[in-house]
């Protein structure tokens, strides 16, 4: 993986790749590389940042009607140049941009080796390219598309890969299983990409690939097939993002301007769901099949990193309010046990991007036994909203930050109203409460901005613990999966270690950890842990450890206690996630500046994982 760009029409090909690939700079990556096609293929990449390539081509041969760029995470082999995409083929005849992982790529090897073939990589991807041209060769009837095909029925693993054939010229031929291809559809010229994000600038006209689908494109023709050469309806979508959306505006970076678009977030994501006078929830994507829904023994939530955390307190409001039974799973472990599913379960599936791959092949594993399988994701028209039978979308817009701020509140704002609905529907809690945590949830905005206002004495703050080497995040209760969450946006954009941990749990470890150079956030706003919290807080305080606190609006007894607080509303416990997580966010964010990192584009790290 990364990012796939790729373009045949009758425009020049270079700008519309090097401009489309710093719109996939977000994903995350180690090198990038292009390849457009000239009489001959002109192939260019470079390790480091898609300005290192631009700097590289300036003096190079960028002609061309027809191309495709990458931008790599290194999977297989270390991030270099000559690993970095595209790859061409030994014979020189195909060139392949590659996202995914094949898995079997050292048999193949080896077997291409035994027939005489040379590879200059470490790559999995030049293996793929290779093969496509060994059956190329094998006979002069064979065509570019029939040895992608041929290939891609040999290969176990996952892909979206786009080739060029230097002898069939005016063609792509790109297909996917896995990993996400997306076409843009233009007048006598067409669009590829991983995302939508360098298209939407060209065309809002798209067709997702689904998994086994065959691409062949021409600048005047899409014919769509599978790998079994059966042809495929083309089903074309409208994608609803806006180019606004992918620039900074006045902030110094993506993750920034997500924080403050957290307020917007959380209202898009309720409006509509809630009804004007905010006594009903209304969840129009769940409505055919919320009666099975209710009828649900255990429901089953599974995600990755922030969506994990977001799951964890969906579980706190569904079992605290709806009284069903809940677990949350990492994806990532789940799809290789063995576990315990049946036809009575609910499985939701949690996911920005809607395209992680440790959560579509748990769904598909629990698929497989009859659950009812449903998702919560951002993107629509991304594998996990067509491989769920309902589901709801979340309103964050699209997240460049590769750390996830405002995705995670909308997903926190979707569960929260999800756990209300079944409350209600199954008569597990009272008409007054309903309506009063109703009325909570769509106060929250307002209250978020009260807590952005005071972004610069959080910077204050972050400069006394810039220079920390580890941190220690603490929470009971809705608020424990803040501190998981709080910890991770630390350790993510600022190379900090961070660990979160249930208070209650400190005693049992972590506490080793403390002394007077650790920095301990404490998320302590008033609710019904807080004497128990305050008891933890004391603990760290015996042991010289440098307090940090969210706390409540006014709390004078913590303020006094602690080293440094960041005051939030006060909120009903049930919604105070939603609150509790925004100076955290702030913090990371200004100690990673403060430590002159990447914020949006941390090191080894990727928006969207595509591979295991």
């Amino acid at each position: 993986m990364c990012g796939i760009v790729g373009y045949i029409g009758d425009k020049n090909v270079y700008p519309i790749l090097i401009n489309g690939l710093k719109r996939l700079e977000y994903r995350g990556y180690d090198s990038a590389g292009i390849v457009m096609f000239d009489s001959q293929l002109n192939i260019y990449k470079r390790k480091g940042k898609v300005i290192d390539l631009e700097n590289y081509v300036s003096d190079k041969n960028t002609n061309g009607n027809i191309g495709i760029g990458h931008t790599r995470w290194a999977t297989h082999g270390e991030p270099n140049d000559i690993n970095a995409h595209p790859h061409v083929s030994m014979n020189g005849k195909f060139s392949l941009v590659h996202n995914g992982i094949i898995e079997n790529y050292l048999d193949l090897k080896k077997d291409l080796g035994n027939h005489g073939i040379k590879f200059h990589s470490d790559t999995d991807s030049e293996v793929l390219v290779n093969l496509i041209e060994y059956f190329y060769e094998q006979d002069e009837d064979v065509t570019a598309e029939m040895a992608v095909r041929l290939a891609l029925s040999k290969v176990v693993g996952a892909y979206g890969i786009v080739v060029i054939c230097k002898e069939e010229e005016n063609k792509l031929i790109a297909a996917r299983k896995g990993s996400p291809l997306v076409i843009g559809i233009g007048r006598g010229e067409y669009f590829l990409a991983s995302d939508a994000s360098p298209i939407v600038e060209h065309t809002k006209q798209v067709v997702y690939l689904n998994d086994f689908d065959v691409a062949i494109i021409e600048k005047d023709s899409l014919t769509l097939k599978n790998i079994e050469n059966t042809p495929v309806p083309i089903s074309i979508k409208e994608v609803d993002l806006h180019i606004g959306e992918m620039e900074k505006g006045e902030f110094e970076h993506f993750m920034l301007k997500e924080i403050f678009e957290q307020p917007k977030t959380i209202e898009d994501t309720f409006r509509g769901r809630i009804n004007p006078d905010q006594t009903e929830i209304v969840l129009g994507g769940l409505l055919d099949i919320f009666p099975k829904i209710l009828e649900a023994e255990r429901i089953i939530i599974l995600g990755c990193g922030t969506s994990w955390h977001a799951g964890l307190i969906g579980e706190y409001l569904i079992e605290e309010y709806a009284q069903i039974p809940v677990e949350v799973e990492y994806a990532s472990e789940f799809r290789y046990r063995n576990p315990v599913i049946t036809e009575r379960d609910v499985i939701i599936a949690i996911s920005q991007s809607g395209e992680t791959a440790d959560t579509l092949a748990a769904l598909a594993m629990a698929k497989e036994k009859s659950a009812l399988i449903l998702g919560i994701c951002n993107v629509v028209g991304s594998s996990i909203t067509r491989e769920t039978v309902a589901g709801v979308y979340t309103h964050a817009g699209m997240e460049i930050g590769v750390a996830s701020t405002k995705a995670f509140s909308a997903q926190v704002t979707v569960l929260t109203l999800l756990s209300l609905k079944l409350a209600k529907a199954k008569e597990k809690i009272s008409a007054e409460l309903y309506g009063s945590l109703i009325k909570e949830l769509a106060e929250i905005p307002e209250k978020i901005k009260t807590i952005l206002v005071t972004h610069p004495h959080i910077k204050k703050i972050a400069e006394k613990y810039q220079e920390a080497n580890s941190a220690l995040y603490l929470g009971r209760g809705y608020l424990f999966p803040v501190a998981l969450e709080g910890a991770l946006k630390l350790k993510e954009i600022s190379y900090i270690h961070a660990e979160g941990y249930a208070a209650g749990e400190m005693k049992h470890g972590p506490i080793a950890l403390v002394d007077n150079n650790l920095p301990v956030m404490v998320v302590a706003p008033r609710d019904s842990y807080y004497e128990k919290i305050v008891s933890n807080i004391q603990e760290v305080k015996a042991r010289n450890g440098n307090i940090i606190a969210v706390v409540s609006e006014g709390d004078s007894r913590l303020k006094e206690m602690v080293d440094d607080v960041l005051e939030i509303p006060k909120s009903h416990p049930a919604v105070s996630p939603l609150l509790a997580i925004i100076p955290l966010q702030l913090l990371a964010y200004y100690i990673a500046v403060l430590r002159g990192c990447n914020v949006d584009q941390p090191r080894n790290l990727a928006k969207s994982v595509t591979v295991e």
